[in-house]
């Protein structure tokens, strides 16, 4: 079957694939003092969660965190143990976090001491961060994108934004569950669900996704489970689970943050990036990570800044914003009604409507797409491996061998995708560079460059998808909604998301997207309008929507 958008952005199971992992898992016990969630544990489903530890957590943004570890009012180490708690609670739940470091208190005791002698390492220092699974920690975590693959061994060294956050004075809390292999390895799968972690679920409503593939990273953060956390985006990963948990998510441009030591997909299109639960806080993750890497060439020439500075409530007085509407409006009700109403706060904001905008995506782009990611999978996994220098795995092919071993990694969906990059020669293939001069001449050159020539607009706001769907381990996922990320995906400009209301609980996202490198004026827009309508709730962990 080839790849299409729809399939691409399906993570396979459920759950039910557990029972087959526990006797794996058993064996190989990730290296942690804390439970090796979920995979001893059944999910809980089927009452609202109440009487949570260290409430006084929920919803704090890192400022006051920082405000109440300069005054004396908590330490990082009473931080950890904190967050730490709060993931014990809720973990067997939300199947969010796949283990805690077991060196956080450790690190945070001398980052305490630190502050204590007046050395302070940067903006986040003594601040608590999840991270996705595909991003490397040279610590005694394990990197494994969410597979029983990588299980034997942590990585050897940090990737790149795991040494800026450190340098910036970020604890390093835990890793977060991901839908395996970032949802690039067979179809028919749902999002959110890995063989290491289970089946990870929305906080707002339990049977519901978080979807992918930066599922456990938006759960987590909605949850409070953290003060914020990373992601990874190829199309729709970090921004998709950031709308349907109610959250900020920042897709930088590609180049602005470097992949170097993180499990890839396309080194045309991936990146990582902040979520979080307030657009400061992303804007302040994003200031830490951004910057130039010799190990990543696609970051030559990056000059980055300080995003926080572009936090300004009336950064949309005369913005010209361009509204698409044919593909996002008429799709379902509820999105058209909140987007109806947050185009009128943009407007009473002083923002320049430009609507519409004629945006309408070809079917050929997603064709076009998959053809990239399928010749770009293998050379970049085999890059990657080799970085890592793992003793057993250093080709997709010795990947794909593994899983025909362990028959528990395919009970649930096949490893289709990693055949069908496996039988491309790469970069060498005939299709490739036609394919990826297409995606560029559609995205760029005919849709948003054309666009924002001609309107003259300095950004463009569309709902960022449709309603978190249920969990279906049989069928897959359910999507219905418009496709809002495949564009700046594929073309590699910024793309944030941010609370744009809800539909009996369940979230809905607001997304701006710009030209490359406009992340501090897309930061500007999101919180002129998060201030503006204060939006955001935190989850009450419903077993069900309530309809």
């Amino acid at each position: 079957m080839e790849l299409d958008r729809r399939s691409l952005f399906r993570i396979s199971a459920a759950s039910l694939a557990l029972s087959a992992c526990r006797s794996k898992a058993a064996e190989e016990p990730p290296s942690t003092p804390w439970p090796a969630w979920p995979l001893s544990q059944p999910t809980t489903v089927g009452v609202g969660i109440t009487g949570l530890p260290n409430e006084e957590l929920v919803e704090v943004d890192i400022a006051e965190l920082l405000h109440r570890l300069q005054t004396g009012a908590t330490t990082s180490v009473a931080l950890v143990r904190a967050y730490a708690a709060r993931i014990t609670a809720l973990n067997e739940t939300l199947h969010a976090v796949l283990e805690v470091n077991r060196e956080a208190e450790a690190i945070a005791q001398t980052l305490d001491a630190e502050r204590a002698a007046g050395k302070l390492r940067g903006p986040l220092h003594g601040i608590p961060i999840l991270v996705k699974d595909n991003i490397d920690t040279g610590d005694s975590m394990l990197t494994t994108a969410g597979s029983l693959a990588l299980s034997d061994a942590p990585a050897k060294r940090d990737a790149t934004v795991i040494a800026k956050l450190r340098a910036a004075g970020a604890i390093i809390l835990g890793k977060a569950n991901l839908s395996e292999w970032a949802n690039l390895r067979g179809v028919q799968s749902v999002s959110g669900w890995s063989g290491r972690g289970g089946q990870c679920r929305n906080p707002y409503a339990l049977d519901r996704s978080a979807s992918g593939s930066s599922s456990g990273s938006a759960a987590a953060t909605a949850a409070s489970l953290c003060a914020a956390s990373l992601g990874s985006e190829t199309d729709g990963s970090i921004t998709s689970p950031a709308s349907m948990c109610a959250l900020v998510g920042m897709k930088p441009t590609v180049g602005l943050v470097s992949r170097a030591g993180v499990i890839p997909i396309s080194s045309s299109q991936d990146t990582v990036g902040p979520i979080a639960r307030t657009v400061a806080d992303a804007a302040i993750v994003l200031t830490a990570i951004a910057g130039a890497d010799p190990d990543d060439p696609a970051t030559a020439g990056t000059k980055p800044e300080d995003y926080t500075k572009h936090l300004d409530p009336k950064a949309l007085a005369g913005a010209r914003i361009g509204v698409p509407r044919k593909g996002w409006f008429g799709v379902l009700r509820p999105l058209d009604t909140v987007m109806t109403t947050a185009l009128a706060k943009l407007t009473e904001l002083g923002a320049i409507l430009v609507d519409p905008v004629e945006l309408e995506i070809p079917p050929a782009l997603a064709a076009a797409e998959s053809t990239v990611f399928l010749c770009e999978l293998k050379p970049a996994m085999e890059a990657y491996l080799a970085r890592r220098g793992h003793p057993k795995f250093r080709s997709l092919l010795d990947l794909i061998a593994f899983n025909l071993a362990h028959p528990d990694e395919l009970r649930l969906f096949g490893q289709e995708f990693f055949d069908q990059a496996q039988a491309r020669p790469g970069h060498a293939d005939a299709g490739y560079a036609a394919a990826r001069e297409q995606c560029l001449k559609i995205a760029r050159e005919q849709l948003l460059d054309a666009a924002f020539k001609t309107n003259q607009l300095d950004a463009m706001v569309m709902v960022t998808g449709g309603l978190p769907w249920l969990i279906d381990s049989l069928t897959g996922d359910a999507i219905v909604g418009p496709n809002t990320t495949v564009l700046p995906a594929v073309a590699g400009y910024p793309h944030v998301t941010v609370t744009a209301g809800a539909f009996h609980d369940l979230p809905i996202g607001l997304s701006f997207v710009g030209l490359p490198y406009t992340e501090g004026k897309l930061f500007g827009y999101a919180y002129a309008y998060e201030q503006a309508t204060k939006l955001r709730r935190p989850p009450r962990y419903l077993a069900t929507a309530e309809l």
